[in-house]
């Protein structure tokens, strides 16, 4: 259950440390789905990308021994997701961020999942 717990949560650091930079430094293909989900850009730096970024960073440190920062960041994680699955649906966008925001999600509630059945 180890090995599943690390592949998924390596591949959520990874995902959301690439999301939250791009989101940071407000990379331009991202800015017409924001739009269209009513999300202004001035929230791409805060409290999105830090908010990703920050999240990747707990998963790391959960990785790197200490399982409950890990397992918090999960949380985190999942908490913000679920947010901005319901913000695009409430804006009723169906673009592909919002299939990013849904695997973004499953992956964090992978992680946090996986996180507290291997404690």
């Amino acid at each position: 259950m180890f090995t599943a717990y690390l592949g998924v949560t390596v591949l959520a650091v990874a995902a959301n440390t690439f999301s939250g930079v791009a989101a940071l430094f407000h990379f331009p293909p991202i800015r017409p789905g924001m739009r269209k989900a009513g999300v202004p850009e001035s929230w791409l730096s805060f409290p999105i990308g830090t908010l990703k970024t920050v999240g990747a960073i707990g998963l790391l440190i959960g990785l790197l021994g200490m399982p409950l920062v890990g397992v918090a960041a999960a949380a985190g994680l999942t908490l913000f997701f679920v947010c901005a699955v319901y913000t695009h649906v409430l804006a009723g966008d169906y673009s592909p961020q919002f299939g990013l925001a849904l695997g973004f999600l499953t992956l964090a509630v992978a992680s946090l999942t996986l996180g507290l059945l291997i404690r």
